[in-house]
């Protein structure tokens, strides 16, 4: 047997982000991205001097000496594969997710390396953006200075399998922590607005020209619908065609934070579509993205990549909102920023980031009344204190949501994320019925709102229409793959299935949803209830362990008491399930 020794290491450990979904769609094109992108991984650690150690599945980890050439390398490789040109007919392009810690490994003679210091690297690659670097507070101490990047305090993450919390910071790749302020953060007090430009034609027909303003003023009018940002007018917009302006100056001219530009090519019977979001203050991109489709309908090709480019436009934007308010001074922030903090505490999903998260949403509304998206947000956040198990008074959760929920749409009746929000605030009070109309209303307004679909679906599950349910859960997961929801999305989809009797696509669901970041007990409930009826038992007690380790009181009283299902035979499905698996009251 290879014998072990113990020696301080800086550890990379790399994931593809959404590998099941790409292998779903497209198995030789995401094999074949894979080989491509695991090349890169190849050359460029040993160019650093590091060790690549395993790529098992669809993952990378590698060891290095030097805390500063990990880091160093992490953002050679997201660089190499961020700008990469991939085959328009293969699958989604690949983005990975890096976590890199510094500490203590075993490392046998065969070069296997294990430990602690392995596994805070794994679950730091866990909650990276896909595309992104996410590194210990002993890395950030290492490095802070040395590399070309910022880093951005995420707080004290609660790591699975980790008995002590790590404090984690994302990378901004390309900015320092000592450039100006102006150029690290929004000096406007509101939200920034945001401006669209004519999309660029760079096929060889001028006629097809038409196609990209076309497209341009469609995004344009779905992103003022959404009421997330403000939105320049189309004449403005239309101004700045062919003039190629810099983002800085935009800024200035048209007061905006944000740049939406890109560019159409047609090729026989196919059209590409490149999509860009700039930050104006710093001039760099914080979101691309190229979509490759077959021309048939004109016009059912422009509204299907109007409605994917606004779906993937508005979570970045918020993405690099909340990057921002994490950088500014707590003394100094405004109600957009506090804002912004409050959701990053609330996507944590523990006791404790909701209660931070809702005390800065509350100061958000204290500073601004008419703050609907903080509204919205408190309504997320009583939500989940219901459906996670996060606050024994379920009672008051459910009537704090439906008040401030009243309260978004009483300010702006026309917002989608308001209707929505009233939607969510009924689904949570188990009203299904009264929350159908308020989702459709939001659709209405914005097609492109993924919670939307994700809400309507579990209105219509919850309430015993499970068919009703999938296509709008399944066109939630399409227009927002990587949200950070997605967890929550592919549950209720699990659901669906459970209460159509198809125990198998279930179970898919529910493993789906467990592989997604943060704990969500009915992840592993859905599992117990799929594997009872399909009788495979003998997987119930690590399921069951699992679950207990974050609720130890888990049982069929807590599903109850906390589950969202309003339909007394979905009610009775599920428990059946459960006690199947054991399970008492």
């Amino acid at each position: 047997m290879a014998e072990a020794k113990r020696k301080l290491a800086a550890i990379v450990a790399a994931d593809v982000a959404g590998y099941s979904q790409l292998m779903a769609a497209d198995e030789d094109g995401t094999v074949a991205q894979l080989d491509a992108c695991r090349r890169v991984f190849r050359d460029s650690v040993p160019d650093h001097g590091g060790r690549v150690v395993d790529t098992a599945g669809d993952s990378v980890l590698a060891t290095f000496d030097s805390a500063t050439q990990a880091v160093r390398c992490a953002i050679a490789v997201q660089s190499s594969l961020n700008a990469r040109e991939t085959d328009p007919t293969a699958a989604p392009r690949m983005e990975f997710r890096i976590g890199v810690n510094l500490g203590d490994v075993i490392e046998r003679d065969d070069g296997t390396i294990y430990g602690d210091g392995v596994n805070i690297a794994a679950r730091l690659e866990s909650i990276a953006e896909p595309g992104g670097i996410v590194v210990s507070a002993l890395i950030e101490e290492a490095v802070k200075g040395r590399v070309d990047a910022a880093f951005l305090d995420l707080g004290d993450q609660h790591l699975k399998n980790i008995a002590r919390p790590v404090r984690g910071y994302a990378l901004q790749i390309g900015q320092t922590d000592d450039a100006p302020p102006s150029m690290k953060t929004n000096t406007i007090w509101t939200q920034p607005g945001i401006v669209v430009l004519p999309f660029v034609n760079i096929g060889k027909d001028p006629d097809q020209e038409y196609f990209g303003d076309g497209l341009t003023e469609d995004i344009i009018t779905a992103l003022a619908g959404c009421r997330s940002f403000p939105v320049i007018g189309r004449h403005s917009a239309f101004a700045f065609k062919h003039a190629n302006p810099d983002p800085r100056q935009l800024a200035k001219d048209l007061d905006v934070g944000y740049v939406v530009e890109g560019s159409i090519r047609h090729a026989r019977e196919r059209v590409r579509v490149n999509a860009q979001l700039t930050d104006c203050a710093t001039a760099q991109p914080v979101w691309a993205q190229r979509y490759d489709r077959n021309l048939e309908d004109i016009f059912d090709l422009q509204d299907e990549l109007t409605e994917t480019i606004v779906a993937a436009l508005e979570p970045a934007l918020g993405k690099a909102e909340r990057q921002k308010a994490a950088t500014n001074r707590p003394g100094s922030v405004t109600a957009w920023e506090l804002y912004q903090r409050g959701l990053a505490a609330l996507y944590r999903r523990t006791r404790e980031s909701h209660g931070e998260a809702k005390s800065l949403l509350r100061r958000a509304i204290e500073a601004a009344p008419d703050f609907t998206a903080a509204y919205a947000a408190l309504v997320d956040a009583y939500f989940y204190d219901v459906a996670m198990g996060l606050d024994d008074d379920v009672n008051a959760a459910r009537a704090n949501a439906l008040e401030c929920a009243r309260k978004a749409v009483e300010v702006d009746p026309h917002d989608p994320a308001a209707l929505c929000s009233l939607g969510k605030a009924h689904i949570v009070r188990r009203e299904q019925q009264e929350a159908i109309p308020e989702l459709e209303a939001a659709l209405a307004l914005n097609p492109s709102l993924s919670w939307a679909h994700y809400g309507l679906g579990a209105a219509h599950s919850f309430g015993g229409r499970p068919a009703e349910a999938i296509p709008h859960l399944e066109k939630a997961i399409r227009l927002s793959p990587y949200d950070t929801h997605i967890g929550s999305f592919l549950v209720r989809l699990s659901d669906a299935y459970l209460f159509q009797g198809d125990y198998e696509q279930a179970e898919m669901w529910a493993r789906k949803a467990i592989r997604q970041p943060n704990f969500q007990w009915s992840r592993q409930a859905n599992l117990l209830v799929t594997l009872g009826y399909l009788g495979r038992l003998d997987e119930v007690p690590a399921i069951l362990e699992e679950v207990r380790r974050h609720i130890p009181d888990f049982s069929i009283t807590f599903v109850r008491k906390h589950h969202l299902i309003s339909d007394p035979a979905c009610m009775e499905t599920y428990v059946e399930g459960l006690r199947k698996c054991g399970l008492d009251s």
